[in-house]
């Protein structure tokens, strides 16, 4: 039934546009020769007209002007109609010319029936488009019941405001009556967009909502971020009514905004960092076509370089995580919302020499992006030998395997919590550093990114603040001074693909992660947006610093050589110490003596032991008197 009515639409079509083709022809001939059309003129239409028309014709389907809806008809079809329209017309007038060099045609009928078939073919399209679209939007619009419409006001009156007034006119199942805009362009106040009027300036919203009696405000500023967007934030809270976001341009796919991507504001929106510039083509050159290894595939970093990866088309990329929920929850997001089936979920552990090297031979990979690692600093703290087990022994095992296979680049995901390290994580995350580094003289191309904290993923603080404000508080933070760095997943994602495409070999990169967040000030801001006062409404209760926690995180360490590079947001240090001199070979073995002690100490769970060992392979670590589990 449904091919039979798409074939009758088809027919419709063709034959509307035959009857204007044909009219287009005849009136060319009426303005060439001023109505005066006779016996001979006739007859040249009539021995012409057809083989016109299926020229035409032919044409017109070949750029694609059957296969639009009309009533969606819209600037691509337009121009579509125009490149048809000169196509058929200059074949029409190259065929004449070679039969006939024009010999009892007038030239200037062809260019007439141009302009007029344009105007026609065009003009039908985009009068079904106007008539269409208008009598739904007026319809849906005139048939708002105010009694069971939420009114709504949107702040910004720009591109998104419009199409979510728009999207709310065509779809009269959305609950929602637009009231007016505010906007702080002062041009646009007292304006209209689609009939509605651009009430006032953001600073008087709380006066606007009051007068007009609206129960919701939505943020249609996609470009609004940090300060900006918290200015906004704040004039919202004041209203004491409820109000939504759209998400960043980032986020919306293809520059399209729907009603349906409105969404709670997020502390990402606060945070305000502006949108990653990346070189896709640079990406693409090394990742297409490619075997794509990911460890820690299921963690928050490890899956969304699974998602960022697949848009390059990958010949395969293999998940390698040891935890069986977080593969399998990657695997099918891969399979039914990514639609990428070119993987193999390798469930395992990194330390694990006889399954790395077997993964390794079976798939070849050519990259390896090594995120697996254990990261919670006060449970590593009190468990130090899985820090040894996983990210030291589990790193080093992958670089042997990565060097042995010959693995084109290799990019460890590394931490801010290296630099300086006052806990086991961090220290262990220090020497994966240098296990990586000291190996960069070969044919492998490694290094490492290093980052600070990211909002959203696994052990973040922001999940247990929400959870403890949705209890009612108390939301406990360690200290009043305490500060991290802050980017989001897709963010950092992101500039691991980018750096990794600059690395030559033992590089350190260093991403730009702005300036560091007091937690106690993201606390008060968590606890604002769930529509509640800080101190007044939820208690915030100082509880000290964990084990093996520090108030400032650093990204460099002093006397580490940093240099900015051609990206904006990558900065890049190299460890000299580590490869370059005479005694390389000598450090490179003594690294690996050092593993296999620590390894030792990881057998017999001796806490003090393993701390005393990283001491001496990261001077630079501070030992603190946590005691572990046993």
């Amino acid at each position: 039934m449904k091919k039979i009515l798409i074939s009758k639409n088809l027919f419709v079509l063709i034959l509307a546009d035959v009857v204007l083709l044909a009219i287009s022809y005849f009136l060319a001939h009426v303005v060439r020769f001023e109505a005066h059309i006779g016996p001979r003129e006739l007859l040249v239409i009539k021995q012409t007209i057809v083989p016109m028309l299926l020229c035409k014709l032919a044409v017109f389907y070949f750029f694609n002007l059957y296969r639009g809806m009309w009533r969606y008809t819209g600037i691509i079809d337009l121009l579509n109609a125009i490149k048809a329209v000169l196509v058929s017309s200059l074949i029409i007038i190259t065929v004449v010319l070679m039969l006939s060099r024009f010999q009892g045609f007038s030239r200037s009928v062809f260019v007439i029936d141009a302009v007029f078939s344009l105007i026609l073919i065009a003009g039908i399209r985009l009068v079904i488009r106007l008539l269409l679209s208008t009598t739904t939007f007026s319809l849906n619009k005139n048939g708002i019941n105010s009694n069971e419409h939420k009114k709504m006001i949107i702040i910004g009156a720009g591109d998104a405001g419009e199409k979510v007034v728009r999207e709310i006119y065509d779809n009269p199942r959305m609950k929602y009556r637009v009231v007016g805009f505010v906007d702080d362009d002062k041009d646009k106040i007292g304006k209209q967009i689609h009939g509605v009027k651009v009430l006032g300036r953001i600073d008087e919203l709380k006066e606007i909502v009051k007068k007009e009696g609206v129960d919701e405000i939505l943020i249609a500023a996609p470009s609004a971020v940090g300060k900006d967007m918290r200015r906004i934030v704040e004039i919202c809270d004041a209203t004491k009514i409820p109000y939504k976001t759209l998400p960043g341009m980032g986020e919306i796919i293809d520059g399209k905004v729907s009603i349906k991507t409105i969404r709670d504001i997020a502390y990402k929106d606060l945070l305000g960092r502006p949108p990653v510039r990346l070189e896709n083509d640079k990406i693409s050159e090394f990742l297409k076509n490619k075997c794509v290894l990911i460890t820690g595939a299921g963690g928050s970093i490890g899956s969304e370089l699974c998602r960022q990866i697949c848009t390059y088309r990958p010949s395969l990329l293999v998940l390698f995580d040891a935890g069986e929920s977080n593969l399998y929850s990657i695997q099918m997001e891969l399979k039914h919302v990514v639609t990428y089936i070119k993987y193999r979920a390798v469930l395992g552990r990194i330390q694990d020499k006889a399954l790395v090297d077997e993964i390794f031979r079976k798939y070849k990979p050519d990259v390896v992006f090594h995120a697996a690692a254990y990261k919670h600093v006060p449970l590593v703290e009190r468990n130090p030998w899985e820090a040894v087990y996983s990210n030291i022994v589990g790193t080093n095992t992958l670089v042997k395997a990565a060097i042995a296979h010959k693995v084109d680049r290799f990019v460890l995901v590394s931490t801010d919590k290296a630099v300086r390290p006052t806990n086991v994580m961090g220290a262990s995350k220090r020497i994966t550093e240098k296990i990586v580094q000291s190996h960069s003289s070969g044919s492998t191309k490694f290094m490492a990114v290093r980052f600070g904290n990211v909002i959203g993923s696994s052990g973040s603080v922001i999940p247990l603040y929400r959870h403890q404000i949705e209890k009612g508080g108390p939301v406990t933070v360690t200290h009043p001074e305490i500060t991290r760095f802050f980017m989001t997943i897709e963010e950092s994602a992101q500039l691991i693909l980018q750096a990794f495409t600059m690395g030559e070999g033992g590089e350190i990169f260093i991403l730009e992660m702005g300036t560091p967040v007091k937690i106690v000030d993201m606390a008060r801001d968590l606890i604002r947006l769930s529509g509640k006062e800080p101190d007044t409404d939820i208690e915030i209760k100082f509880i000290g610093l964990r084990p093996g926690e520090k108030l400032y995180e650093e990204l460099i360490t002093e006397g580490e050589g940093i240099v900015k590079t051609e990206h904006e947001k990558i900065l890049v240090l190299r460890d000299e110490s580590l490869s370059g001199d005479t005694e390389y070979y000598n450090k490179l073995d003594r690294l690996d003596e050092q593993i296999k002690e620590l390894t030792h100490l990881a057998d017999m769970h001796d806490a003090k032991g393993i701390k005393a060992k990283l001491k001496e392979v990261v001077p630079e670590y501070e030992i603190s008197d946590d005691e572990a589990v046993v």
